[in-house]
């Protein structure tokens, strides 16, 4: 009996992908957009709430908030994460697809989405609030870059229960749709330690644009991707596992 759960065990959170995405503003100058860009972008900037004074240059404020807008912003890292278990000990495979090039990262992913889903006959994707940012954004930007939706992206017209996503925000908030826990509040409650990172989500236009350190970003990526897959075992009920990261570069 004890195999046979063993085996269940197995088959579901090694089917699991974890994900992050990181994105940037299309651009690091709000003035170098079209002109009707810089019109939408000007009505969109009127909905965001809780706007500081020092942001109400519109340069500014396009720097600081218009990475996580879809229509305004690009995906430059994508981290992955898969469950492996040797020798009775679990690891995380871990790596990040980083590209300048929008639509090249994107081809890369759907090429590495078809991979998995070959080896393991269905995607089941897990994060941190990948089911209001990570998932929609990035189907967004494959319809602007004109790639299609894989099968396990194509959402339309599921029925909620179809949809085998797992989304540890929406797990911690247990029916409380107002509520919102950062993924550093939520692994420090769990006792989940925090990753050492010299960046933060805040800071990534600035290390891409400024620094031109897309490496720098995929660790931190990486981290978070990490962080994810603890939260989902420790909210799931697998306590027993504290995955070790692998992390591959090819």
């Amino acid at each position: 009996m004890a195999n046979i759960v063993h085996i269940i065990l197995m088959e579901h959170i090694t089917n699991i992908l974890f994900i992050d995405i990181e994105t940037v503003p299309l651009t690091n100058q709000y003035d170098t957009m079209s002109d009707i860009m810089k019109k939408e972008w000007v009505r969109k900037s009127k909905n965001i709430k809780q706007i500081a004074e020092a942001e109400s240059d519109p340069n500014e404020l396009f720097f600081n908030r218009a990475g996580v807008y879809s229509e305004f912003a690009k995906v430059i890292c994508i981290g992955i994460g898969g469950l492996v278990e040797k020798d009775k000990t679990w690891h995380l495979r871990l790596k990040s697809l980083r590209h300048d090039d929008e639509k090249i990262l994107l081809q890369d992913f759907v090429k590495l989405l078809q991979r998995w889903q070959t080896a393991n006959k269905s995607v089941v994707f897990c994060g941190h609030n990948i089911k209001e940012f990570d998932i929609p954004f990035i189907c967004r930007r494959l319809i602007i870059n004109q790639i299609p939706l894989p099968d396990c992206l194509n959402l339309a017209g599921k029925k909620p229960w179809e949809v085998t996503h797992l989304d540890t925000m929406e797990m911690w908030r247990f029916g409380d749709y107002k509520n919102f826990t950062s993924l550093s509040l939520l692994a420090e409650v769990l006792g989940i330690p925090s990753p050492k990172t010299d960046i933060d989500g805040s800071m990534v236009a600035q290390v891409y644009y400024e620094q031109g350190d897309l490496n720098r970003i995929a660790h931190y990526c990486q981290q978070d991707v990490l962080t994810s897959a603890k939260v989902y075992l420790k909210l799931a009920g697998f306590n027993h596992i504290d995955p070790q990261p692998i992390f591959v570069t090819e």
